[in-house]
């Protein structure tokens, strides 16, 4: 998606509708961006003519259904142009479950904006007039820089118990303050985020932690008793403050990290140093990827590894270095290096190991899984061979596929119950 061509699209949306007879205009967050002088990230148009009758408009080829429920209608454009949502004004039922609303009934504009969550978020754009509409004094809450709830923020809150982050990660990212009865809403009801799936909630989560004001979006989760309703594990930083100070720094030292490795340093102190395991069960609480669990879990097993390289026999520290990731796994050990003032001689190993070539880096092996099988059957001692061959072969000790074989009919004389074919 282009994002001259996503805007042009938008444009040519409120046209067709509006010459089909229907009041249409940009809504959301777009127009919040655009008066932040920020690019949208995408557009949303809003509009009085049902879900039915944009299908008419546009086609059924054109459109998609899926939200049809809560009067919206996904319009389909170019590759460039993407994807715009078009949503029928409308007012929203009761909040039953504290995530989506029973029922909703279509509606004005202004019925529109009062149902949205904060005031920054319910205006209106008329591209056309390239005028703003204003139902819920959201312009002077963006130029004095406040989050606030529409209307009641207590009922705003218990409608969509989400709204209790989203507020957190505007203020944030948008270096707004949460505005009075807006934060004594969240702080009361705080205890009911656990009621939003853990899909959502680790969305909203992703994108604070991976935004350069992460630290502000964490210190706003604790003080609203947020942080330890998403990670329980948290309580220790109110119980040992000076873990959170450690980890607030380490936080602050990330530049432009993937999400794993701002996850990893989140929740370093919160488990027991290397235990991957333990991180791969956070975040599966969160039901992040495979992916992502598994680098976590890689970064924690091995961030001390790094630190400590200088210590760290060459076979295993080796095995490190060649991983996929290791990268991420240096930023991360390099945030937390500066942060606890480590010597610097374990880094420094580091760098220089992995300005090697690859062929003295990681050598191709002398003898794998596939060779040993030709000797020996696969058992106890299978993979304690493999190793021995390994770090032998790193050490300097083995040079050729002769010399390693000579090594594993060593090994096997010190294991005569495992046999051998050779």
């Amino acid at each position: 998606m282009q994002p001259l061509a996503a805007k042009q699209f938008a444009l040519q949306v409120v046209q067709r509708l509006r010459e089909a007879g229907f009041e249409s205009l940009w809504a959301g967050g777009c127009v919040r961006d655009m008066l932040l002088g920020r690019e949208p990230n995408d557009y949303d148009v809003a509009t009085a003519a049902t879900p039915e009758q944009v299908r008419e408009v546009f086609g059924r080829r054109r459109t998609l259904a899926i939200g049809a429920a809560f009067g919206v209608i996904t319009v389909l454009g170019s590759k460039q142009q993407g994807q715009i949502e078009v949503a029928t004004f409308r007012c929203d039922a009761e909040y039953s479950d504290g995530r989506r609303p029973d029922s909703v009934s279509f509606s004005t504009a202004e019925e529109d904006a009062q149902r949205r969550d904060f005031t920054i978020n319910g205006l209106f754009y008329d591209p056309l007039a390239e005028q703003v509409i204003d139902y819920v004094a959201g312009q002077a809450d963006l130029q004095a820089g406040v989050i606030r709830a529409i209307r009641d923020p207590f009922e705003r809150i218990a409608e969509d118990k989400l709204r209790m982050l989203r507020a957190v990660r505007f203020a944030a990212t948008f270096d707004f303050q949460l505005e009075a009865q807006t934060r004594a809403a969240i702080c009361q009801q705080a205890g009911a985020l656990q009621v939003v799936s853990a899909e959502r909630i680790a969305a909203e989560m992703q994108r604070m932690l991976v935004h350069p004001q992460r630290c502000r979006a964490m210190e706003l989760l604790r003080d609203c008793q947020l942080l330890v309703e998403v990670l329980p594990e948290a309580k220790r930083f109110d119980e040992q403050p000076s873990t959170w100070s450690e980890t607030r720094d380490v936080l602050e030292r990330l530049a432009s990290p993937c999400f794993p490795v701002v996850f990893a340093a989140l929740i370093r102190l919160l488990v027991k140093a290397g235990d991957g395991a333990a991180a791969r069960t956070i975040g599966k609480r969160w039901k992040l990827s495979n992916d992502d669990l598994k680098l976590t879990a890689f970064l924690i097993a091995h961030v001390a590894e790094i630190r400590t390289a200088d210590q760290v026999a060459w076979p295993q520290l080796q095995r490190i270095l060649i991983h996929d990731n290791i990268q991420d796994l240096m930023a991360l050990a390099e945030a937390v290096a500066g942060t606890c003032e480590d010597p610097p001689a374990g880094l420094e190993r580091c760098r220089e190991k992995l300005e090697l070539p690859q062929q003295k880096l990681n050598p191709p092996l002398l003898l794998d899984g596939n060779d040993l099988r030709q000797l020996i059957q696969p058992g106890p001692v299978f993979k304690e061979i493999l190793t021995a061959v390994r770090d032998a072969q790193l050490e300097g000790q083995l040079t050729s596929q002769s010399e390693a074989l000579d090594y594993v009919r060593v090994l096997l004389s010190q294991h005569p119950e495992q046999g051998t074919q050779v």
